[in-house]
């Protein structure tokens, strides 16, 4: 189903891209794995549609430009890779949502339960104890950069 990737980037607070070459590791990480998760490339592949900034205006700076970015695409592959054979990610995801197996919270996940259970059971069990996502700790972690 996949055909292509158009891998240019830009500045991420403009909110569309602005055909520069993407050479951020941790983009082309979450790129690659969505990639191979899809089941890879079947036709197409990864489109460097993009350009070297107006500054740049030499063939040898758009050379070196293209081999950055298919190096971060390549670094971006071996990492989504680690991350998906580690089964790091999918173990943490269970862990922190581990109670909701319990039966009373199975029911609530279900949508199994009204309104006047679920009054009860916040009333029974009272303020949640905060427990840490683990979002920034968790990347680090898990992303063995090579």
């Amino acid at each position: 189903m996949l055909g292509s990737v158009d891998c240019n980037t830009g500045d991420e607070l403009l909110g569309w891209d602005t055909d520069q070459f993407n050479t951020n590791e941790r983009q082309t990480t979450t790129i690659m794995k969505t990639v191979i998760k899809m089941g890879g490339f079947r036709t197409g592949g990864l489109n460097f549609d993009a350009k070297v900034r107006r500054e740049s205006t030499s063939l040898d700076d758009l050379f070196i430009a293209h081999i950055g970015s298919m190096d971060a695409f390549a670094k971006g592959l071996i990492n989504a890779v680690y991350i998906i054979d580690s089964g790091k990610i999918p173990k943490m995801v269970a862990n922190r949502y581990a109670s909701w197996s319990e039966s009373e919270f199975a029911a609530i996940e279900s949508g199994k339960s009204s309104f006047d259970e679920l009054e009860s059971i916040a009333k029974k069990l009272g303020q949640p104890k905060a427990i840490s996502g683990r979002q920034g700790s968790n990347l680090i972690v898990t992303c063995r950069i090579v």
